[in-house]
């Protein structure tokens, strides 16, 4: 038995385990200009818990050029391969099939350079995930906000809400052509802006959320992206809109200038 079959074998046996899984792709492709979809496919999905889309996971990119055996083993006995945040997609059990999508930024970070050369057969490693970060529905109107590292947290948001929902989904993205097809309720109002350069400070999604019409009744929010716009709508939707934190999901999934080890840093030290 291959120390990769071995790996597969306890993925089989470890579900809800803390161990990584060794995935393999399926598929990829550009789902627009600047997202990457990735399928994963195959037994090591053996147990993977359903109803988890939304939630985290850590991804565990293999080296250039590094062999599946090699990489086996590092998930098991370490040196750790670099780790990165992502979420679920989707997750099929009846196929034992995981999408995750990547936003595109060529060879900037470790995650986008192996996405954008995934093929059927490549390898990567995973743990997790954790619970969706929206579990229940139950306000008048929604405010949904995302830049493209959020965009699947949002989608999968806007797709489990109640068709009837009402309210407003904002998405800021790079190109008139990363406007992507999701199954939002026909009562949600979707705002596509386009910001160009995402590494420049923007204060789009702010200025339309404080330009609205805030309604009558219970409001949940979904909101996530870059640290700085996180931080001041985070402030606004406390101190000026007073929504409870029950009621908000809000979240800084990156930070301008910083790698993710380093804003993950800053985050646990209260500064993003």
């Amino acid at each position: 038995m291959t120390l990769v079959s071995k790996v597969t074998q306890v993925a089989r046996k470890m579900a809800g385990r803390s161990g990584p899984r060794l995935l393999s792709v399926k598929d990829a492709w550009r789902l627009t200009p600047n997202m990457i979809r990735v399928v994963f496919a195959g037994p090591e999905l053996a147990g993977f818990p359903e109803g988890r889309e939304g939630g985290n996971c850590k991804l565990m990119i293999p080296d250039i050029n590094e062999a599946k055996e090699s990489f086996a083993a590092r998930l098991q006995n370490g040196p750790t391969p670099v780790r990165r945040t992502y979420t679920v997609r989707q997750f099929v059990a009846e196929t034992q099939e995981l999408t995750i999508d990547f936003v595109a930024h060529g060879d900037e970070g470790p995650a986008s350079r192996w996405a954008t050369q995934a093929k059927p057969g490549d390898f990567l490693g995973f743990a997790g995930p954790s619970a969706p970060k929206v579990t229940q529905f139950i306000a008048d109107w929604y405010l949904v906000a995302a830049d493209p590292s959020a965009i699947p947290v949002a989608a999968v948001a806007l797709e489990a809400m109640p068709r009837d929902a009402k309210g407003v989904a904002i998405f800021e993205v790079t190109s008139p052509g990363d406007r992507q097809d999701i199954k939002i309720p026909a009562g949600i109002d979707v705002h596509w802006l386009i910001q160009p350069d995402p590494h420049q400070p923007s204060t789009a999604q702010e200025d339309l959320i404080r330009s609205l019409d805030w309604p009558q009744g219970r409001v949940q929010t979904c909101i996530a992206g870059e640290s700085g716009v996180i931080r001041s709508l985070r402030g606004f939707l406390a101190n000026e809109k007073h929504i409870p934190r029950e009621d908000t999901y809000i979240s800084g999934y990156w930070k301008i200038g910083l790698v993710e080890d380093d804003h993950q840093k800053a985050k646990r030290d209260g500064n993003a």
